[in-house]
């Protein structure tokens, strides 16, 4: 708010000056800075009225005084003039700069949403909810990714990480979300569709002459409710553990029983195993990545998922995710330095309806 008056308040300034100090002395940066100070934050009328009121104020000062037609008084003019010619080209950088940036931030917002889509609020008669937040309110893309599926197996979903940032963190995403996608579909266990993807990164690698061990590896959890049962089966490749909040408030933190390497490690990690868990009607699994539970608050203190939903009751998934969202950014008073991904899959309480009449139901025939 401030700066749109810097501009008058410049040549007000330098007016004042002007008139209550010797004649050697002059005021004339100031009434060059007003439309340099306009250039970058205002319209280019604006700068052109900025420049030509301070031009104008000079000339009539000069007048005024009787010395228009000394040297140093023309000079002075003639650097008004200049800078304010500057000014406009500074004008016309700065705006065709702001709508390539725009331009570039539709353009990535649109191929996040390409990459990561919205899952339907309803997959395999379970409701389901998703969110991702940038850490930066200018960013639309990231490392973090999930995707839900319905597939012959049952309702299946990955939450994942990939280390790094930039454009090869968002090419490692499609790589796993692709894989992901054909796998859930294809393999019968869990465990198959995790080695699916340490292929698929394999593959990757090898196409980009070697993924980066260290820099390189994706932390994921991949998840399976199996149709018609209340068996939830999980495969931890070294992503926070997941959590099960039941009808009653009580809470399950799922801890693997054998703890393995991220993804796209380049090591022999040995056959993944699922543990088994249970989704029990009313009952929401709710997975999520380190921008959630390694945000802090001022002083240094972690964001704990478990204890902020322990003991709480929530209409449905959607209600479960905006309720975290909204307790995080309290808790870090709006400094997140991580992007968030959360994904939340909860199991209808027998009786309860869609949320919304207008949900598409997406599930196979007789669900």
């Amino acid at each position: 708010m401030f700066v749109r008056y810097l501009p008058a308040l410049m040549i007000c300034v330098g007016v004042v000056l002007d008139t209550v100090t010797p004649s050697e002395v002059t005021a004339v940066p100031l009434f060059a800075a007003a439309p340099l100070i306009a250039a970058p934050f205002f319209s280019l009328a604006s700068t052109v009225r900025t420049g030509v009121a301070a031009f104008l104020v000079v000339l009539a000062i000069r007048i005024s005084d009787g010395r228009l037609g000394e040297v140093v008084p023309l000079t002075d003019l003639l650097t008004v003039l200049t800078v304010s010619a500057l000014s406009l080209v500074i004008n016309r950088v700065v705006r065709r700069g702001n709508e390539q940036l725009a331009s570039a931030r539709v353009i990535a917002e649109t191929a996040m949403r390409a990459v990561l889509p919205a899952p339907e609020e309803r997959i395999g008669g379970l409701l389901v909810a998703a969110r991702y937040e940038a850490a930066q309110a200018d960013e639309f893309v990231g490392g973090d990714l999930f995707a839900v599926a319905d597939t012959p197996f049952g309702v299946r979903l990955v939450v994942g990480d990939v280390r790094g940032k930039g454009l090869d963190s968002v090419a490692a995403v499609a790589v796993v979300i692709g894989a992901f996608r054909e796998a859930a579909e294809q393999e019968r266990s869990l465990e198959g569709v995790a080695q699916r993807l340490e292929r698929a990164l394999a593959r990757e690698g090898a196409r980009r002459g070697g993924f980066d061990s260290v820099e390189g590896f994706v932390t994921a959890v991949l998840a399976e409710v199996p149709t018609g049962s209340d068996i939830l089966r999980v495969v931890n490749r070294g992503h926070p553990e997941p959590l099960v909040l039941h009808a009653d408030g009580s809470l399950d933190v799922l801890s693997p029983t054998e703890p393995a390497l991220p993804l796209g490690m380049g090591l022999d990690s040995g056959p993944d195993r699922s543990d088994e868990w249970t989704l029990p009607a009313g009952a929401t699994f709710l997975a999520f990545t380190d921008g959630l539970s390694e945000a802090r608050n001022a002083d240094g203190v972690f964001y704990d998922p478990a204890a902020r939903l322990r003991g709480r009751l929530f209409p449905g998934p959607e209600e479960m995710l905006s309720a975290l969202t909204d307790d995080v950014r309290l808790h870090t008073g709006g400094r997140s330095t991580d992007d968030l991904a959360l994904l939340a899959v909860g199991r209808p309480s027998r009786g309860q309806p869609a949320r919304r009449t207008t949900v598409k139901i997406v599930g196979r025939p007789g669900e």
